[in-house]
């Protein structure tokens, strides 16, 4: 859930002139900025003006270099072979862009023919070939044809030309041709090429780190592979398989994945919380494929500013709400599973084990998900917008460590795989767990009073922090301070899990026993609940709407900071519902036994979700359409295939390690599996109980 709010704010009030901008160009009268206008809707494919432009102009800029001077011989052969009508000369004019069409419906994209450009290699001499290169070159028309200072509404288009030319020197060509043909004065900046953008055939070489991943990698594919293979015709009775077999064994992991349990009547078990974290999962995920849906080259991108007015929208504005239920979750079980461990052993707990527990168990996957993001990824698609993803991964090269020492939340503002935040968050909540379950073990009710004090003082620090800094996250203005102070930082979400770990304490104080409530208590619980469920989420739905007075930052430090708590608090009243038989629907739907796969493999879907999206949206060659609907298509996609990548990376990677960890742990023997297995595992395992992410 990372950056959701803040790109999703971003965008509405990015996009806000453009209907402002729209309104007043309607009532303008025709201007010489409207014919300036005018004249570059007429203008032919733009690569066919440069042809005919760069034959008949004599007027060559300064020469600095080498490198400009085999380009300027690649584009006089070029432009030659055109006449001549050579056919590479054709295909690198044909993988032009041109003006897009619907410019003024948001559509500010032209890609050409990504494909088709860099598939050009003429050879010219035994030593020297003409190869195409791609690149966009940025038309901030917005600015010099409607006056409008607008970076967002810049035309991209793509062009093509020898892979010898600079981006720099192509500016200025195509800079000089644009400021004739439209007729304007001064045409300076008009055109930029950033050479980051262009692309050849060529690749980069594989460096260290690079082939060091795909070795490791290869080698977990192999060891799965062939304990796979001994599991399967080799192993005849399953209960004598060896330990390492077993830990590598596809076989025997897929039936740890797939075994459906039904559920129980135990009251150490909660079936429900299934349920609450697949559809946690579900809302982030889909969440996540809006941002890239909103940052792809929509060719309806302004329609973007009436989505917001939608209902629905706020599902979407509001999915935020998923990651304090997984706060919620991890609170919960961390109370139930320890405090009964410390009851059997009369209130001991080693906590230098508990915290190496945790951290072998989540780093080593964290630490191969950011080589894969930050080395693969870049190598696994190539298209136009190959370099226009959700974040910058190069950053990993300098922070890398940060994310490994679960304190990137706090120091750095460049997050390495930004939705690892999670993870930093609620490794720190674990850090001070012992802290408060000593307590509430040897003082109870007095420490379960101080907890509440606490999350009184959290939420106060919260409320003080967006009033006194005037941070909101609804507005631009500071939307990256904000997104720092108020979404990544430790204390802010802390309240969730907090009330989650109280009421862990309560249910564990309350274990085996029946409370039994008349149906009007029933039915006012889950009033209230539904109440605080969607007050917190459609509460600020009536200020989103153009025209209407934006909510006061007082506004919006109350709403944030009791919906901190209402939600728990409604979630509270969904378990204890679920668990005390009052459920009903509810309880049947999220206690079914056909979630577990799914939330066996919540934790891996949560760190590959956003590499299986990233490769659907950086491999875009053509223009798309926003809409809700088409974004539900994208969505299935997208999480279909990350459940798949989660599967075979949870087979061959993360649960032999797991098993590698439980070997090596003093005191940790494998153990058969229970029926209580899938939500509160005896070794308190995170991936069950303590790490499902959002």
């Amino acid at each position: 859930m990372a950056n959701i709010i803040a790109a999703l704010s971003f965008i509405f009030f990015s996009l806000s002139p453009i209907g402002a901008t729209q309104t007043v160009l309607d009532l303008e009268p025709i201007s010489a900025k409207d014919v300036n206008f005018h004249k570059l809707m007429k203008l032919r494919p733009l690569g066919v003006e440069f042809g005919e432009y760069f034959q008949n102009t004599s007027a060559l800029p300064d020469i600095p270099n080498m490198q400009d001077l085999q380009c300027l011989a690649d584009l006089t052969k070029w432009t030659s072979s055109i006449t001549s009508g050579k056919y590479w000369a054709l295909k690198m004019i044909d993988s032009w862009g041109s003006i897009p069409s619907g410019y003024l419906h948001g559509s500010c994209y032209d890609m050409g023919n990504f494909d088709e450009c860099l598939g050009i290699n003429k050879v010219i001499t035994s030593t020297h070939s003409i190869k195409g290169k791609y690149c966009f070159m940025e038309l901030p028309i917005a600015k010099y044809i409607l006056g409008v200072d607008f970076s967002s509404s810049n035309m991209k288009i793509a062009s093509c030309f020898p892979a010898s030319c600079s981006g720099q020197l192509m500016d200025r060509f195509l800079g000089t041709m644009l400021q004739r043909l439209i007729g304007l004065e001064n045409a300076n900046g008009l055109v930029t090429i950033n050479e980051n953008s262009c692309q050849t055939k060529d690749s980069q070489p594989y460096d260290g780190l690079t082939i060091f991943l795909i070795v490791i990698l290869s080698l977990f594919a192999l060891a799965t592979i062939l304990a796979t293979l001994y599991d399967y015709f080799l192993c005849k009775n399953q209960e004598q398989l060896h330990h390492v077999v077993k830990i590598f064994s596809a076989r025997a992991n897929s039936r740890v994945v797939f075994r459906i349990v039904e559920p129980s009547t135990n009251p150490n078990v909660i079936d429900c919380l299934h349920g609450l974290r697949c559809m946690s999962l579900i809302w982030v995920v889909y969440s996540h494929e809006y941002i890239f849906s909103m940052m792809a080259p929509n060719l309806n991108q302004y329609a973007l500013v009436w989505w917001f007015e939608h209902p629905f929208t706020s599902f979407i504005l509001e999915g935020f709400f998923s990651v304090d239920t997984f706060f919620f979750i991890s609170g919960l079980l961390l109370a139930m599973i320890s405090l009964r461990s410390m009851e059997k052993l009369k209130g001991k707990i080693n906590i230098p084990l508990m915290y190496l527990h945790r951290y072998l168990r989540l780093t080593p996957i964290l630490a191969i998900a950011i080589l894969v993001y930050w080395k693969l990824l870049p190598r696994m698609v190539r298209g136009p917008l190959s370099d226009q993803g959700f974040s910058d991964y190069s950053v990993c090269e300098w922070n890398w460590y940060k994310t490994l020492l679960y304190i990137q939340n706090y120091a750095s503002t460049d997050l390495c795989v930004p939705h690892s935040w999670y993870l930093a968050v609620d490794m720190q909540l674990y850090i001070i767990s012992p802290i408060l379950l000593i307590a509430v073990y040897k003082w109870g009710k007095k420490a379960a009073g101080g907890i509440v004090i606490l999350i009184l003082l959290l939420s106060a620090c919260l409320f003080t922090t967006m009033l006194l800094g005037d941070l909101s996250r609804q507005n631009n203005e500071h939307a990256a301070e904000a997104q720092q102070k108020l979404y990544f930082s430790t204390h802010t979400h802390a309240a969730p899990w907090l009330i989650g770990f109280l009421f862990g304490y309560f249910l564990h104080l309350k274990r085996g026993q029946k409370f039994n409530l008349s149906r009007p208590y029933v039915w006012l619980g889950w009033l209230l609940c539904l109440a605080m469920i969607f007050t917190s989420i459609f509460a600020l739905y009536p200020y989103v709407k153009w025209g209407k007075p934006a909510l006061s930052i007082l506004g919006e430090a109350f709403y944030y900071t009791l919906t901190r708590i209402g939600w728990p608090l409604s979630l509270c009243w969904v378990v204890f519902a679920c668990m005390q038989g009052y459920g009903g629907l509810a309880n049947s739907f999220l206690s079914s036994p056909l979630w577990q796969p799914l939330s066996r493999l919540s934790y891996s879907i949560y760190i590959w979700h956003i590499f299986v999206q990233e490769i659907n949206h950086r491999r875009i060659q053509t223009v798309t359409f926003f809409s809700d609907y088409e974004v539900m298509l994208q969505f299935w996609s997208s999480f279909g295939f990350a459940v798949i990548m989660s599967y075979v990376m949870y087979i061959a990677v993360e649960a032999p390690l797991g098993g590698i960890e439980s070997l090596l742990m003093p005191n940790k023997k494998p153990k058969p599996h229970s029926k209580e297995e899938p939500t509160e595992p005896k070794d308190n395992k995170p991936k069950e109980g303590t790490t499902d992410t959002s």
